[in-house]
């Protein structure tokens, strides 16, 4: 029994997991969407147009 029980959370899991990315796919290829922030550091704001032709990386981050 305790096995259905684990079979049937790592179905759920990859369903979330994968299910999710497949609606994503749609968005390949479409620009990027515009930089937001609160407050630019050491720099004036970014812009779409301004990057378009270069490599951009992008960091996510959280505190905690």
């Amino acid at each position: 029994m305790a096995w259905r029980a684990s079979l049937l959370v790592a179905t759920l899991v990859s369903w979330l997991a994968f299910g999710s990315a497949a609606g994503q796919a749609s968005r390949l290829g479409a620009p990027a969407p515009e930089v937001a922030g609160a407050r630019w550091i050491n720099s004036e704001p970014l812009t779409t147009p301004g990057l378009r032709g270069r490599v951009v990386l992008v960091e996510f981050w959280t505190f905690g």
